[in-house]
């Protein structure tokens, strides 16, 4: 054994941060970061400093999982505090331009009346000015849209607020993402690194190819008081060899939530990796790390959803990913930020926009995007695709968190697609309501009953059965449910029996099952090998 090379640990978290929060989709575009820092993190802060007793007593109701609650107990006060002062010192700027979003809405909605705009311009508030267009919808409706490269490029998008922890795990225990910030803690060790660091990627293919510790702490600047927590992220210990997939056939592998790899001898796909991604011992038997290609052809990402795009594992891969398939997006609306924009910030390459029914494809493999409709609370949200994954005429469909709300698009699609030999179908049915989420980002109060009727639900057992008799599939798969133990820091789903989504679920797994349709639920880990159809050879399309 070589004394020299060190290897990561396999249950080492690379976890990212901004402004010491769970670093997720909306806090990477300068627009959605501001908003989100006031109307959520602020807020947060706030409410727990005036009632920690109410944050500790709503985080022991599981009724009250993934509210707005610290889950801190009342012991970290003055910790709160001392981190609410630095947010208003650090991020003044952005508390600006989030307070100006503010402004303009409420210009839009006084003074935009229907006659021309541009005598509006000069009351748009300082710190917009040059990064925003008005316009009208065609029934005058008034609103803008952000210039947002030209936003990556202004001081309000400042890489300084990003930051990793490194930590050891041995469970899925954490407290939820969105409502908890990251303290100091003795076995945490935070670093001030940017997501788009080469160091990132030194450190995660460590895992693998093992490495110079010494360089590392160089290269990090680590500190004597911090060598010995940052060397115990380290070990001599090479992790097992992955074997990768020879076969002629088609492998599938599950790896929870809505995270599928599809393999062949010559191509690796990951459809949106949310993975438990550290090797420890669980009850859950499951994929990690270990069980990945040492070279991935394709990420494809559904949706900008935290459960879609979760960097702590797509931070990791970025050492190792060819190209990252997302949906193409114009608009430059607040509520829908660039996604491909957004990942060449943090430093990914060779990201690959695609629109509706656009095909890009390498050998015998082709993957088609798909309409992607429900899921966004009614919102105009276009960076979302679901995908059609063909390998010599074998067709793979991802639907992710679709609810099918007109059954005649598919019909449409179907002329195009043909039938399929897999459908994934996302049928969590109820879903969060339109504030979950994009509550921080709205300026104007909606109601109760508008909150609960728009929410972030997929499809049910009666929209479900519209596709099987669609597609007509061989075989039909429930995902992209959130019920492993891992998803519950991001998603706060926990499920019981008596739960709709799997009533509902387990009613369309019932009917597939009686009509002869290989039909499951999947949890935890799956593989499954698939026989390859006859198809002529594609060219590279892009």
């Amino acid at each position: 054994m070589d004394e020299s090379i060190f290897y990561l640990k396999p249950n080492v978290v690379i976890e990212p941060l901004f402004d010491n929060w769970y670093a997720w989709a909306h806090l990477i575009s300068p627009a959605t970061a501001s908003m989100n820092l006031v109307n959520r993190h602020i807020a947060i802060m706030e409410s727990y400093l005036t009632a920690p007793e109410l944050h500790q007593d709503a985080v022991a109701n599981p009724k009250m999982k993934g509210g707005p609650f610290m889950d801190f107990g009342r012991q970290r006060v003055e910790e709160i505090r001392t981190l609410l002062s630095n947010t208003r010192k650090q991020q003044g700027r952005l508390l600006e331009f989030a307070e100006a979003i503010k402004v303009l809405d409420k210009l839009l909605l006084t003074e935009a009346t229907g006659s021309g705009m541009e005598i509006l311009y000069e009351k748009i508030p300082p710190v917009l000015k040059g990064f925003v267009e008005l316009h009208y919808d065609r029934n005058n409706c008034p609103g803008f849209r952000f210039f947002e490269s030209l936003l990556y490029k202004s001081e309000f998008y400042n890489k300084q607020s990003q930051s990793i922890a490194l930590w050891i795990t041995n469970n899925d225990q954490r407290p939820f993402c969105l409502s908890t910030p990251r303290l100091t803690e003795p076995d945490v060790l935070q670093l001030p690194i940017s997501f788009d660091s080469h160091v990132i990627d030194e450190i995660a293919a460590m895992k693998r190819k093992g490495g110079s510790v010494d360089q590392l702490r160089s290269k990090l600047g680590i500190t004597d008081q911090q060598q010995e927590l940052f060397d115990s992220f380290f070990t001599h210990m090479p992790p097992p060899a992955y074997i990768p997939y020879t076969g002629d056939k088609i492998r599938m592998r599950y790896f929870g939530h809505a995270c599928i790899l599809i393999e062949t001898g010559s191509v690796s796909i990951l459809v949106d990796p949310v993975i438990s991604y550290y090797g420890y011992d669980s009850d859950v038997d499951h994929f990690s790390d270990v069980d990945l290609p040492d070279m991935i052809d394709y990420i494809l990402i559904t949706h900008n959803h935290q459960d879609h795009v979760l960097f702590e594992t797509l931070l990791p891969l970025r050492h190792k990913v060819k190209n990252i398939v997302v949906p193409r997006t114009y608009g430059g609306k607040l509520e829908d930020p660039d996604m491909k924009l957004m990942f060449e910030s943090i430093g990914f390459k060779n990201i690959i926009a695609i629109e509706e029914m656009q095909s890009i494809g390498l050998g015998d493999v082709k993957i088609t995007g798909l309409p992607f409709t429900g899921e966004h609370s009614d919102l105009d949200i276009l960076t979302k695709l679901c995908y059609l994954v063909e390998v010599s005429g074998f067709k793979l469909m991802f639907l992710a968190d679709s609810r099918i709300v007109e059954p005649a698009l598919y019909r449409h699609i179907l002329k195009e697609t043909g039938k399929v030999d897999v459908l994934f179908l996302g049928m969590e049915c109820d879903g969060a309501p339109l504030s979950w989420l994009y509550g921080p980002l709205m300026t104007k109060k909606i109601t109760r009953d508008q909150d609960g009727s728009r929410r972030l639900a997929g499809s049910d057992c009666a929209k479900g059965l519209s596709l099987i008799d669609i597609f007509e599939p061989r075989e039909m798969y429930v995902y992209a449910m959130g019920q492993e133990p891992w998803l519950e820091f991001i998603s706060s789903i926990k499920y019981t029996e008596e739960s709709n989504p799997i009533i509902q679920s387990d009613n369309l797994v019932k009917y597939c099952t009686d009509k002869g349709i290989i039909s499951e639920r999947l949890f935890g880990e799956k593989e499954l090998l698939y026989n390859r159809a006859s198809a002529p050879q594609r060219k590279l399309i892009i």
